[in-house]
């Protein structure tokens, strides 16, 4: 009996440990982008170009996975140089001193069909902050070269002065140039590991 059980132990083992997938992202098929307000009456755009990140799976459908995402922050784009130069510089970013923005999951949860529930932790500037993304699965595929790949859509939003980034003027009306509500996509394939 001792033998049955520990045998269907080490089954149960195996098969766990089995289901446990590891997924790192494929910038080369990603994007980070985010927008802003821009003296209240339009958005301006941006992204960045540098990041990388890892997923751990405890099951095939995705449900309760680690993640863990890090983006170069030096590697913004807006379009304009000089703007640019600016979000790097310690009116915003300050690049200099705090190269990276990092993001820790605390939950991911399945809620209904593709749709996902994203919480972590959120750093920028040396300042931590709890936030939440909806995530949209696309869809797991073999590519051509025999990777496993999968797709996914996450949108959410901070407020950008929660995290040190609080260089603001006003317009004639009294109005931000700037908005506080910074909105973030990432669109995210993933590479299973072989």
């Amino acid at each position: 009996m001792k033998k049955i059980i520990l045998s269907l132990l080490a089954t149960a083992i195996g098969l766990a440990s089995s289901a446990q997938t590891k997924w790192s992202v494929d910038p080369t098929h990603s994007n980070v982008k985010f927008s802003v307000s821009h003296m209240v009456i339009s958005e301006v755009e941006g992204s960045f170009s540098g990041f990388e990140g890892t997923l751990d799976a405890p099951s095939a459908d995705f449900n309760n996975s680690s993640i863990n995402f890090s983006v170069n922050v030096g590697s913004i784009n807006t379009n304009s140089e000089q703007r640019d130069g600016h979000l790097k510089s310690p009116d915003f970013f300050d690049v200099a001193k705090y190269p990276a923005m990092t993001f820790t999951s605390a939950s991911f949860k399945k809620t209904t069909g593709n749709n996902y529930k994203l919480e972590g932790n959120l750093t920028i500037k040396g300042v931590t902050k709890k936030v939440t993304f909806d995530v949209t699965y696309g869809g797991t595929v073999k590519d051509p070269y025999g990777n496993i790949k999968a797709g996914f859509k996450a949108k959410g939003a901070i407020k950008r002065m929660e995290y040190g980034l609080t260089w603001s003027a006003l317009t004639e009306a009294g109005g931000m140039i700037v908005g506080d509500d910074v909105a973030i996509m990432l669109n995210i394939e993933l590479v299973k590991a072989k």
